[in-house]
């Protein structure tokens, strides 16, 4: 099997990928990684009556050191962890968003609770860990108090059954879940990442995904042909080579899905986000799941579609809040969207912040 490094040379050979020295920089790392890997399950629970007397269990079988790799936007943190999984020699591998994992991990302590397990998160990280040698996690970003409260136990279980992690982060780990509330408790997870985990700066300076984006024109309108090939022309840059895939995101007991997604880039129809009794909520999860979303087709808005313009109001504020960047196809410019009917006058804040989000800098500082 073809080493990270042979992958990498690879795609820059046939021209998918450009030479990047700050992403070859993590490829030994990488290496060692993959190299290190064994499908050999993880220790179980003790059995019988060893459990019965407490018992603990047998000792795992030890990972590779994982990584922490973090850095701006396009630097390529996913396609090097895409690499990893395609060169990882084994099956038990995962590559998940992370915030798709913390759902997941929600669900199976709510679960625990039913049964009326005294500790909630060792069964759930355990279940994680007996399918899981490696796992790669997508844009480690902790917004949630209650991710941030179970976070810490759930990773010491993970790297106690010898799960070898693997995550990206737009933050250095000192930055997580910054001003959040009681996050001196949060703390000591932080040192668990310095401790278990290589701490990598992607310093590339090169953004290569906001090449079409930044500085260029990410508004067109009318909806037409042209505009509609423009779209499918960014969409191409920006995912390159990578296939994208359905983005499942669980949002208090419910499925919210966008329909493609590499990565933070993500790309839905206006009808997709806002023809269905989507919330607050359900927009906010996708706004932290994001860097980048492409809208298609936003219709002229009115009364005749009221409910669906206040939903396009609650999703744009959601991405506005969170700096996420929008490239949109329209049926005109942002001002001229809602021009009469009910709903017409409060739009004008909406078209205020479209027009501001234009800007070839959005996103790269916090909201003042």
């Amino acid at each position: 099997m073809a080493t990270v490094t042979e992958l990498y040379d690879a795609r820059v050979r046939d021209g998918r990928l450009k030479d990047d020295a700050a992403q070859r920089a993590v490829l030994p790392i990488m290496d060692r990684i993959a190299a290190g890997l064994t499908d050999v399950p993880p220790a179980t629970r003790p059995a019988g009556w060893r459990r019965l007397f407490g018992g603990a269990p047998d000792p795992a079988v030890p990972g590779p050191r994982g990584l922490y790799l973090w850095g701006g936007v396009g630097r390529g943190k996913s396609m090097l962890m895409d690499l990893l999984m395609e060169a990882a020699p084994i099956t038990a591998k995962r590559r998940v968003h992370f915030h798709e994992f913390m759902q997941e991990i929600q669900a199976g302590l709510h679960a625990a609770r039913q049964r009326g397990d005294q500790d909630t998160v060792r069964p759930v990280a355990e279940a994680v860990a007996a399918r899981t040698r490696l796992l790669c996690f997508d844009e480690m970003q902790i917004t949630d108090i209650a991710d941030a409260m179970i976070v810490g136990r759930l990773f010491e279980v993970l790297f106690e059954r010898g799960v070898c992690i693997v995550t990206t982060s737009n933050r250095v780990p000192e930055d997580l879940y910054k001003h959040g509330l009681n996050r001196q408790l949060f703390l000591p997870f932080i040192a668990l990442i310095r401790d278990r985990l290589d701490v990598v700066a992607l310093d590339s300076p090169r953004d290569h995904r906001q090449g079409r984006a930044a500085g260029e024109q990410v508004w067109f309108s009318p909806l037409n042909r042209t505009t509609h090939g423009m779209m499918n022309d960014i969409w191409q840059d920006l995912i390159g080579d990578e296939a994208p895939s359905v983005l499942h995101l669980q949002v208090q007991g419910r499925q919210v899905d966008l329909p493609a997604h590499v990565g933070r880039v993500g790309r839905a129809g206006f009808w997709d986000l806002c023809g269905r009794p989507l919330g607050p909520a359900d927009y906010l999860a996708l706004a932290q799941a994001l860097d980048l979303l492409m809208i298609d087709d936003i219709p002229l808005l009115s009364s005749s579609n009221f409910n669906e313009a206040k939903r396009f109001v609650t999703l744009i504020d959601a991405l506005y809040e969170a700096r996420v960047r929008v490239i949109a196809s329209a049926a005109a410019e942002p001002e001229r969207l809602y021009i009469e009917g009910e709903g017409s006058f409060e739009f004008e804040r909406t078209a205020s912040r479209l027009r501001e989000m234009q800007d070839a800098n959005w996103g790269e500082a916090p909201a003042q």
